[in-house]
């Protein structure tokens, strides 16, 4: 078919779908419509806040749709009457097969992990927490169950020791971006050849990426260094790792936990006690030797680093993690 014959509705809401429109429109691909998050209260006023996609889509004058309700008739209308012949969808939500169906090219989804591995709503987040050292990003065309549709394109992605889910949600961003055009481009020249899921080979069983919870925040000290050092970074910068520490008078503090740094060592305390000088170091012991924290934040208060930290809070009689104490 011809570049100008094709007419795109794009599908998205936070700042990881923006570089994936952008590109098209600096490629030159007609976006007929854009549909995005209705806007939400935030921030302590309850604002209505604008979708990333959103200001994105106002600021270059595209149409734009903010369905309560994907299945409304009135919606279903609107979006039939703008012959869009290709669907793209970056990290929006599900959509119903009355809407996926609709174009005659097919929906495709941008998805954060190299398919059939991590399925499901955190595929970044749990890529980091389970340790991996690769990722990538996958466009599929979509069908019934979520995530298993067929493979069109992959690009992958090194998880370095130190990176966090943040750091990787900004690389995937990117590379996301140039497969969507690269899908697109091959949508065009008709020169696609997409491929089943399961006959996709993975060296290792298949993990999912389900929504996290917040006991999936919640470190576990009695874990090894490396497991509870990889969720810290897993849930850095949203939404976050927590402990709480207890003392013997049963004072009792709640900490989110940004960064932090492992040292596997022998020794013999018990796991989730302190060990801290009260001015330069706060570390926690655990299976295989301790996690020193390297910056952290009190509930209503700003993130620190811990030589922040220590300025105002010390530790006068033995504490232990919370979890450790039961």
């Amino acid at each position: 078919m011809k570049k100008e014959d094709l007419c795109i509705v794009f599908m998205g809401t936070p700042d990881f779908a923006v570089p994936s429109l952008e590109i098209l429109l600096k490629n030159n691909y007609s976006i007929v419509g854009v549909i995005t998050a209705p806007d939400k209260p935030a921030g302590r006023g309850l604002q209505l806040h604008e979708s990333p996609i959103k200001k994105f889509a106002l600021e270059h004058n595209l149409f734009l749709m903010q369905p309560t309700n994907l299945k409304d008739e009135i919606f279903l209308q609107q979006l039939s009457s703008l012959n869009a012949n290709l669907q793209i969808v970056v990290a929006f939500r599900m959509l119903p097969q009355v809407v996926w169906q609709m174009p005659l090219l097919g929906t495709f989804n941008l998805h954060g992990s190299l398919l059939p591995q991590y399925r499901g709503a955190a595929p970044i987040n749990w890529a980091v927490i389970n340790g991996e050292t690769e990722t990538g990003v996958t466009t599929f065309f979509l069908q019934h169950e979520i995530d298993t549709g067929k493979v069109i394109h992959q690009a992958t992605c090194s998880i370095h020791e130190n990176e966090t889910a943040g750091n990787i949600h900004d690389k995937l961003m990117l590379i996301g971006a140039n497969l969507v055009l690269k899908t697109v481009t091959n949508i065009v020249s008709e020169s696609i050849v997409a491929v089943e899921q399961n006959q996709i080979t993975t060296k290792q069983a298949l993990r999912t990426a389900p929504k996290i919870s917040k006991q999936d925040c919640s470190i576990d000290w009695k874990n090894n260094c490396a497991a509870i050092y990889n969720k810290v970074r897993g849930l850095n910068p949203f939404p976050t790792a927590w402990a709480e520490f207890a003392n013997a008078h049963n004072e009792t503090i709640s900490v989110k936990l940004f960064e932090c740094k492992k040292e596997i060592i022998a020794h013999t305390l018990i796991a989730g006690t302190m060990v801290t000088d009260n001015k330069l170091f706060l570390k926690v012991a655990c299976n295989d030797g301790f996690i020193e924290i390297v910056k952290l934040q009190l509930a209503g208060k700003k993130s620190m680093s811990t030589l922040e930290f220590l300025r105002g809070f010390q530790f006068k009689t033995e504490w232990f993690a919370k979890e450790s104490q039961k």
